[in-house]
């Protein structure tokens, strides 16, 4: 009689764990999805649209012409003083101004380097096409320790995660009373450190800007993440736990990717006008117009962070001071609150467990700050070029003038011929073919969206030192895509494979409350299979990415990344309990996307990276996914080898740490573990 509903309730018990997992990886996999189609929307395509352009002279038919290509928003200026002060106030990304015999057309890199390579050829084509002489002028440009315009955004990202990080574990450490007493004071008091910190490791530590910025950034820090730290605790007070989650979504995953970092102009115009009203965008505009245009045109990026936090300043206080006030008043005072049975909220020695809780995790957020400015910064700053693979035919002056000023490793091949099936093979970045006195710069777009004009560059340089005629000619094997001109959707869509990889660990310990279990290496390959099928569904046919031609073959590809994350996640996740999912962050997010090389190419990483990239799963991921889908899986063996060997030695390992009966202590909430995983590594 006894046994039947023992074994209901065992049924019942069972039929409840399974529900568990499928939301928890039904969440992981809807935040992943979500990630995807913002990040690689947003920033697949960065061309001018509605760009700010200043004119000043007659009207000139190079202006037109060169309009008509681009998406300019022309504005009529006087003069060109007039032009100048504009530009010094940071309000436009380049001008033309019609002079008689010649015109000028002005650049203006530090307002966006990538807005340059588009306006320049442009305009230089008109004008060649039209036969008007045209000199370029230069101003505001990008410091030597910035060359490429990346710092503002660099410097967004510890900000942006530090403040949401501080809201989220100062929560968790108070037992998710988001409005108790002293939240915003110690929230400003570790915005300000982590402000200190993020400012030192850059400017002073690593040079990314000049140490006569400190003083005028630092206030610009203390702001930024003020604001979104402060922002978050407000919505924690209103909505309670899953607060956590919706801020997550509102300022990493739907704010970050329209931050505009390389030009707020040249992301689609959906996307900017959603930035405009959250704490990214206002932050990277703030920082760039500190940076570079001694702090012109800041009014309204001030404006918005100082309302984000006056409104989680005011939030807070609501929840944790007045309305308790108001609440005990109307009581009826003294008397009532003696007679009231209820116990008090929290004792003395609660409150001092609470504190010292809560600056625990201020230290722990402080050092995964830290983490955050030194890795991406030093990896990303200033990239350039070391031992880039080049191919020659022939000799020529022009390229021993050209290594000079960029360092190639040079192989010598037959013919063109020899040189193009180098590029189908992955093998070089490069070449110059040197035949009847002609030079041909054969660039391959596909391998890298830098190197192709930093050849370009320093081999027209070379040319014209040496007195020598040079022809740039793209090859590639596969063309990009139109809606990747500069192959950017591999290291885009790169970002939530390994965020969906540790998050799915993470909730669906949370959710059984074990980090393995008899079953946990198939749920986590089962997962892997239908995310990475979800991602290339998003990129290849919604957001038309990559060539449908490869999307069969990317998607065990995308797989094959989700489930090496996830399962060296659950094994760290099993020995250390939560502290394996931060160490899971730090080895896969803050070393290994880092050292990925991504877009740029392997070559322009420094050393430590380049070094320790082949033995991290980003990097072996980033070059199995772009080569799979542009030349053909050559080039591939070394990383998909790498990645089964990862998949393979994680999945024993954590088939016999399923043996043991003990592991480490996890958490029970499961917005807690979701709230922590889900914005790291979101790049904006």
């Amino acid at each position: 009689m006894t046994g039947r509903p023992a074994q209901g309730a065992s049924a019942a018990g069972g039929r409840s764990s399974v529900v568990k997992i499928i939301a928890a990886l039904g969440v992981v996999l809807v935040v992943q999805s979500v990630f995807a189609l913002c990040l690689v929307s947003a920033q697949q395509l960065l061309v001018p649209r509605n760009m700010p352009f200043g004119v000043a002279g007659p009207p000139s038919p190079v202006v037109a012409a060169a309009a008509s290509q681009t998406g300019l928003d022309l504005t009529s200026y006087p003069n060109t003083s007039a032009v100048m002060d504009a530009v010094d106030q940071g309000e436009l990304y380049g001008a033309y101004v019609s002079n008689g015999s010649s015109d000028t057309l002005v650049v203006v890199p530090a307002k966006s380097f990538f807005a340059q390579t588009e306006l320049e050829p442009a305009f230089l084509e008109a004008a060649h096409k039209l036969g008007r002489p045209v000199t370029v002028q230069t101003v505001k440009p990008l410091a030597s320790s910035d060359p490429v315009g990346a710092v503002t955004s660099l410097l967004l990202i510890p900000l942006l995660i530090g403040g949401y990080l501080a809201a989220v574990l100062v929560f968790k450490a108070a037992h998710g009373v988001a409005a108790a007493p002293w939240r915003a004071a110690m929230l400003v008091g570790y915005a300000l450190v982590g402000a200190v910190l993020t400012s030192l490791i850059a400017g002073l530590g690593i040079g990314a800007y000049s140490s006569s910025h400190f003083w005028p950034l630092l206030p610009c820090f203390w702001l930024i993440t003020s604001a979104v730290a402060l922002a978050a605790a407000g919505v924690q007070a209103l909505v309670g736990k899953m607060g956590t989650l919706i801020v997550a979504l509102l300022f990493i995953i739907i704010g970050g990717p329209p931050a505009g970092g390389l030009g707020t102009y040249l992301l689609p115009v959906y996307w900017r006008n959603i930035g405009v009203v959250l704490p990214a965008q206002s932050a990277v505009t703030l920082i760039n117009r500190v940076l570079y245009f001694g702090g012109n045109g800041i009014s309204t990026p001030l404006t918005v962070l100082f309302l984000y936090a006056f409104a989680g300043m005011a939030v807070i206080a609501w929840f944790g001071r007045i309305r308790p006030g108001r609440t005990a008043a109307g009581a009826g005072g003294p008397e009532a609150q003696a007679s009231d049975s209820r116990p008090p909220v929290t004792s003395a020695p609660q409150r001092r467990r609470a504190v010292t809780g809560m600056l625990v995790a201020l230290g722990i957020c402080a050092v995964m700050q830290c983490l955050f400015a030194t890795t991406y910064m030093i990896a990303s700053h200033a990239p350039k070029a070391t031992d880039l693979p080049f191919g020659t035919v022939g000799s020529s002056p022009v390229l021993a003038a050209a290594e000079k000023n960029i360092s190639l490793k040079v192989t010598q091949y037959a013919d063109e011929a020899a040189v193009k099936s180098a590029i189908d093979h992955a093998r070089i970045y490069g070449a110059l073919v040197t035949s009847g006195g002609q030079n041909t710069l054969i660039v391959a777009p596909t391998m890298s969206d830098l190197a192709p004009l930093d050849l370009a560059v320093r081999f027209e340089e070379a040319a014209k030192s040496t007195g020598q005629k040079l022809a740039v000619q793209q090859y590639a094997p596969l063309p990009l895509v139109p809606k990747d001109p500069f192959g950017l959707v591999q290291g885009l869509m790169l970002v939530p494979l390994l965020i969906g990889g540790y998050m799915s660990s993470t909730l669906l310990m949370t959710a059984t409350g074990k980090a393995a279990g008899r079953w946990r290496a198939a749920q986590l390959a089962g997962f892997a299979v239908v995310s990475g099928l979800v991602v290339d569904l998003i990129v290849c046919y919604w957001l038309e990415g990559f060539p449908s031609s490869r999307f069969w073959i990317t998607w065990p590809v995308c797989s094959l990344i989700v489930a090496v994350v996830a399962f060296v996640a659950a094994i760290l996740q099993k020995l250390l309990g939560p502290i394996g999912t931060l160490l899971t962050v730090v080895v896969i997010m803050l070393f290994g996307n880092p050292s990925s090389g991504g877009a740029n190419g392997v070559p322009y990483l420094p050393a430590f990276w380049r070094d320790i990239g082949p033995y991290l799963p980003p990097r072996n991921g980033y070059l199995l996914l772009h080569r799979t889908i542009y030349f053909d899986g050559h080039g591939t063996s070394q990383s998909l080898i790498n990645l089964l060997i990862y998949l393979a030695v994680a999945a024993a390992v954590l088939i016999v740490l399923d043996l043991r009966h003990t592991e480490a202590k996890v958490p029970t909430d499961a917005t807690e573990a979701a709230a922590v995983s889900v914005p790291i590594g979101a790049v904006p």
